[in-house]
């Protein structure tokens, strides 16, 4: 359980470069911003001297931003929504499976920031559309996600405010998604390592020399250590058994009675509330919402494979979300046409043949499971809200990965 210092943190490829995740070829950023058009920000939180009577170290959370365009507000993409396990918030869901559209940022962030984050988003499109008299006639339901970070991270003192969204949605941007204990990811923990932010992103080969991409983002707090797998590698039980065997032999040892005592907290605290992860999937590929949600669920296989199967206390929530057909928003200020809602209108999209769909799953599940493994490889030990959690050994990793690759 302890963490070697000599191996520094990197994303699983820079460490282990012979290893398989897959047929298909990454981005050049390996990352959901591969996908054109899509911005990505992340803020982490840890000033505890902002907030009254907060404890040192006891803050330790964010906010992770995405914006399917950057003209999010006036025009809408097709989307989908999969949940693998419902204990946990995506807000605005019911509208998305009720239209196959995403008309609204989508935000991440820990359990007790959903209020704060789905006001930032108000306060934000208030900035920008609010007519000359200040007020506003339009229509948004935004979309906000939540993990529990209550184990690194003091809940109570609700250090998220709708000023970091606003921040957010205004820095996003198109480079590599930072990682590890980043945005909302910040206090997570992922099969008892530490956890948080992780992406990833595949290349598919489609007809007349096209490509498409899949990009996935990924905020992971699931799971048990003896399920943690990296690329069929039971590499979580090896790492558990090895620190069982170890103070068996040697009982009175107190830095390895300290570990144990630690991975028990670790798991008491887990068995009574588990979970979650929340996926995020974008693609430039033309699919329809009910492609979209199809693809959705090929992340519960990227998530089966490094040990993810969705405890009952578990929010496993996957939107999956297209950007190549915009759809103007004919409800905000500034549409081009006016829609009569009474006169039925048609206009013209793209598809991909559902016969043809097949590389893009298996790029889904292939990405999920990549940006699972980079939140943890990349994610630091902390110490937070009077608890700890060490990093995965990336040292050990190399060692135990020997005979696997």
């Amino acid at each position: 359980m302890s963490v070697s210092s000599a191996t520094p943190r990197q994303r699983v490829r820079s460490l282990l470069p012979t290893i398989y995740l897959g047929r298909h070829k990454t981005g050049p950023k390996n990352s959901l911003t591969d996908v054109p058009g899509v911005l990505v920000s992340t803020q982490s939180i840890h000033e505890s001297a902002t907030y009254p009577n907060a404890a040192p170290k006891s803050i330790n959370t964010g906010v992770t931003t995405i914006l399917p365009g950057k003209d999010w507000f006036r025009t809408a993409c097709f989307a989908g929504i999969f949940s693998f396990n419902g204990s946990g918030e995506m807000t605005g869901s019911h509208w998305i499976q009720e239209t196959g559209l995403l008309h609204s940022p989508i935000i991440i962030t820990g359990s007790f920031g959903v209020g704060s984050a789905y006001n930032g988003i108000y306060e934000h499109g208030i900035r920008e559309h609010r007519d000359e008299k200040g007020k506003v006639n339009w229509f948004l339901l935004p979309v906000v996600a939540e993990t529990f970070d209550g184990f690194l991270h003091d809940v109570s003192k609700f250090a998220v405010t709708p000023q970091h969204i606003v921040k957010g949605i205004d820095e996003a941007s198109s480079e590599p998604v930072k990682e590890g204990n980043t945005g909302g990811g910040t206090g997570m923990i992922c099969h008892w390592f530490k956890g948080g932010t992780g992406s990833s992103s595949r290349i598919i080969a489609a007809e007349e020399g096209k490509t498409y991409t899949v990009g996935a983002l990924v905020q992971a707090n699931y799971g048990k250590m003896i399920d943690f797998k990296i690329a069929g590698a039971p590499i979580g039980r090896l790492i558990f058994q090895e620190q069982e065997r170890k103070v068996k032999e040697n009982p009175n040892d107190p830095e390895l009675l300290g570990q144990s005592s630690l991975l028990f907290k670790i798991a008491e605290a887990k068995d009574k509330k588990d979970g979650s992860i929340i996926v995020i999937l974008a693609t430039d590929a033309p699919l329809h919402p009910t492609q979209l949600q199809r693809l959705a669920k090929r992340a519960t296989v990227g998530l089966s494979r490094v040990g993810g199967w969705a405890a009952n206390q578990s929010g496993d929530i996957f939107l999956a979300f297209s950007t190549a057909n915009n759809l103007e928003v004919h409800s905000v200020p500034g549409a081009k046409k006016e829609a009569d809602p009474w006169v039925p209108r048609e206009f013209g999209i793209q598809m991909v043949d559902d016969m043809t769909i097949n590389a893009l799953f298996e790029a889904s599940a292939d990405a999920v499971e990549e940006a699972i493994l980079n939140a943890v490889f990349m994610a630091e030990s902390m110490d937070g809200n009077g608890n700890k959690i060490d990093a995965l050994d990336l040292g050990k990793v190399q060692e135990l990965m020997q005979k696997y690759l």
